[in-house]
């Protein structure tokens, strides 16, 4: 796994202009936000060594390095899952190459299905834990460079980063959620019980991204802050039959205000 890591390394090394210390995955229907990226040097996963690629609507498929304010970012514009057939290792692959190119902070974000009642279509809920229902992508032989075999998970989710965003949201009047994701397998969409079930077990939103990826950040020792955009109800009485078209339309009704809040975040 190192030789692979350090091929993509090097290939990405050689097109960015200088080392970002951000990175940013963007989830279904937000990809905008790299729109407001100045300097952009845009690496198509296609070219660059070991890396998947993404099959998925709203997921384009590009390395972006540039200035989002005046931090200079790395995004991933579309992700990888491990429902579209790539192993727990392959859907993680960037989040090691990420941090062997110096990454410190990592901000993920995703499109979910919210079971909390008080939750509405549009919201933005601040990820302050996770329930992963998913394969450990740690399983398998142990890389020591990667991080510790077995690390602790007690506070996965900078408090520091997610006490910042919640100002920012006030300060812009803009209402936000805080709670629990549950990362699921997927492709399929929740049964109401299913979604009862995750309610139960302590979930406020469900979705079928993040966990892996934040697993893996975590053990690197890369500080993390995740957000979810719900775009579906998991509620008795709210739930109705839903495409994937209609979540990336729901995303992107979010899209703006999460965009300005990201925004001030990296920029302090």
């Amino acid at each position: 796994m190192l030789q692979a890591i350090n091929e993509a390394v090097s290939f990405i090394r050689k097109k960015i202009k200088d080392p970002p210390e951000t990175a940013i995955i963007l989830g279904s229907g937000l990809g905008g936000i790299v729109d407001q990226v100045r300097e952009a040097c845009v690496i198509s996963y296609h070219s660059i060594p070991h890396f998947p690629v993404s099959t998925v609507q709203g997921h384009e498929g590009n390395l972006i390095s540039g200035l989002l304010g005046e931090t200079r970012v790395l995004i991933m514009q579309g992700r990888f899952h491990f429902y579209e057939g790539y192993s727990m290792q392959e859907v993680t692959f960037p989040i090691r190459v990420m941090k062997f190119l110096g990454i410190k902070t990592l901000i993920v974000s995703n499109a979910a299905g919210g079971m909390n009642p008080e939750f509405e279509i549009g919201d933005i809920m601040v990820i302050n834990d996770h329930i992963n229902t998913m394969p450990n992508p740690l399983i398998g032989p142990h890389e020591p460079a990667c991080g510790e075999r077995f690390p602790d998970m007690s506070e996965t989710y900078c408090s520091g980063l997610i006490s910042q965003f919640k100002d920012h949201a006030k300060e812009l009047g803009i209402r936000i959620r805080e709670g629990c994701y549950v990362g699921v397998t997927g492709p399929t969409l929740e049964t109401p019980r299913e979604y009862a079930y995750f309610r139960i077990i302590g979930g406020d939103a469900v979705g079928m991204s993040t966990v892996p990826e934040v697993i893996v950040a975590h053990q690197m020792g890369i500080r993390i802050f995740a957000v979810s955009v719900i775009t579906d109800l998991g509620v008795p009485g709210k739930i109705q039959r839903l495409t994937h078209q209609e979540v990336i339309l729901a995303a992107g009704l979010a899209a703006p205000k999460l965009t300005e809040l990201i925004v001030k975040l990296i920029n302090g």
